[in-house]
């Protein structure tokens, strides 16, 4: 990278960093912190909503698999308008009758405060290794690009990201989440015009060479449940989006900061939509790439493939200036996403494992302090993580496996608790222990019983339909206890 380069990315880290921290002022409450008075402009939500749709690992993925195959991986973001609509319809007005910054306190209600504390831990532990990945991912351009320490880049990734995370709350979270989804599309933007007008017979030969290799396919239409067919990623799609917008703290936590239900209704839908194109946008970006590379060998090395196509066409194709935006912006998404969880996962404790009633100036800095706290620790204990996989990369695919188990079982809980009123706590748990196993025998079979005759004991079933069958198996295993002790209760009251 140039010299220019590295300093639009170093001025643009300072910038945001300095600009989030400059919230700290207007967060003198714990409902300031996580709701932020409820004052936020719609369209800074809406953008909030979209760019914790997106990271870094969207960024390169997206447009390395296009690269390699298709547009498969697009059949996801199809699924998103579905997942909106029935946002709006359902979650939005019930989590705004509860009235709670903490997307868990409806299960408390609805089951128990086990089920509270069975959702946030596993958010927490999801969160954390999730804002862990992103640290890891985002010092990998850096650490190639300039050759900088591996450790020092996750650290002072990490902890910009903490300072303006711990300092201004939800309100710096938000906002800087909206200037980075802008800087996010631009760049992505540039990059689709750079391409389109550098292929030596012009920006038609990028379709012609396209559309002659099958590259704009969606997959298979056939109904497959073993392979990534059309079917089974758009269902993957809808139900990994009931999730992120039924029951994950990010999405939920900004319905609530809305100024009424009517912007939060409409923060939710837009929010989501605009993934769609965006999305359309990187899988053109990988198309392209395969198109631009295909007539000009001579530029791709030997050994750069998939993910690591677009990173190098960055620092290597676009004009001096432009490397260090489109740097900057795929930092803008990982950080972005790391934020989120940041604050997400000191709301979740401040609200569910501390119960601090009174209105004092007393209990108003105990709260404070517990979020601070909150912050500080989630992200040092992200930050070592971050820095553990740089020797132990193998773990990477394994947790992801376990992350199915915890969030397909939060899935299923919430849907038996909104779908199915009359099911109590005794066949809710039940329902839950059986969907985990089920989610946990597809997710580890495949890596487990791989010879001998525990084989054909392994999940023959794709990966992507993990929490579609433990989401299912727990609301339907639920339901049918939940029938049976209630037919066995009157029962036995008609008795009496």
């Amino acid at each position: 990278m140039s010299i220019i380069d590295i300093a639009i990315f170093v001025l643009y880290l300072i910038g945001i960093v300095l600009f989030g921290s400059s919230f700290y002022k207007r967060n003198k409450t714990s409902s300031e912190f996580t709701l932020g008075n409820k004052a936020l402009p719609t369209w800074v939500i809406t953008m909030s909503i979209f760019a914790t749709f997106v990271s870094s690992i969207s960024y390169l993925a997206l447009p390395g698999q296009a690269y390699l195959s298709n547009w498969n991986a697009f059949v996801f973001s199809l699924s998103l308008p579905i997942a909106s609509i029935i946002a709006v319809k359902f979650f939005v007005p019930l989590y705004r009758s509860v009235n709670s910054p903490s997307a868990y306190t409806y299960l408390d209600k609805r089951f128990g405060p086990w089920a509270k504390t069975y959702a946030s831990v596993m958010y927490l532990l999801t969160q954390l290794m999730r804002a862990g990945t992103i640290l890891f991912l985002l010092a990998l351009p850096l650490y190639a690009l300039l050759g900088w320490d591996m450790v020092t880049i996750i650290v002072i990734t990490g902890v910009s990201v903490m300072i303006y995370s711990l300092l201004g709350g939800i309100q710096a979270v938000v906002w800087t989440d909206a200037i980075q989804a802008i800087i996010l599309i631009v760049g992505a933007i540039v990059c689709v015009v750079v391409l389109l007008f550098s292929m030596p017979e012009g920006p038609g030969q990028i379709f012609q060479i396209a559309l002659e290799e099958n590259k704009f396919s969606l997959g298979s239409f056939h109904f497959d449940l073993t392979t990534s067919t059309f079917w089974v990623v758009l269902i993957y799609g809808l139900f990994i989006n009931l999730q992120n917008f039924g029951i994950d703290q990010n999405y939920i936590q900004r319905y609530m900061i809305a100024k009424s239900d009517k912007d939060a209704k409409k923060s939710a839908l837009w929010g989501g939509l605009i993934y769609v194109p965006v999305s359309a946008i990187f899988m053109f970006i990988g198309t392209a790439l395969y198109s631009y590379y295909k007539v000009q060998p001579g530029l791709l090395p030997q050994g750069v493939d998939g993910d690591s196509v677009f990173p190098y066409f960055i620092v290597n194709q676009l004009p001096v200036g432009l490397t260090g935006l489109l740097i900057a912006s795929i930092f803008a998404a990982g950080m972005s996403t790391v934020s989120t969880s940041i604050n997400s996962s000191a709301t979740v404790i401040l609200t569910n494992f501390f119960k601090l009633d009174s209105n004092s100036s007393k209990a108003c800095r105990k709260s404070m302090n517990i979020l601070y706290v909150s912050s500080f620790i989630f992200s040092i204990l992200s930050i070592f993580i971050a820095i553990a996989m740089i020797n132990v990369k193998s773990a990477l695919d394994a947790w992801w496996k376990l992350a199915s188990i915890f969030s397909g079982g939060m899935l299923g809980l919430f849907l038996l608790g909104y779908l199915a009123p009359k099911v109590k706590n005794t066949a809710a748990i039940i329902g839950v222990i059986v969907g985990v196993m089920v989610i946990g025998w597809m997710s580890l079979s495949p890596i487990l019983f791989t010879e001998g005759k525990l084989a054909k004991y392994a999940s023959p079933f794709h990966e992507y339909l993990i929490i579609v069958f433990g989401t299912i198996t727990i609301f339907i295993v639920g339901f049918f206890i939940g029938c049976i002790i209630n037919f066995l209760y009157k029962k036995s009251k008609q008795k009496l």
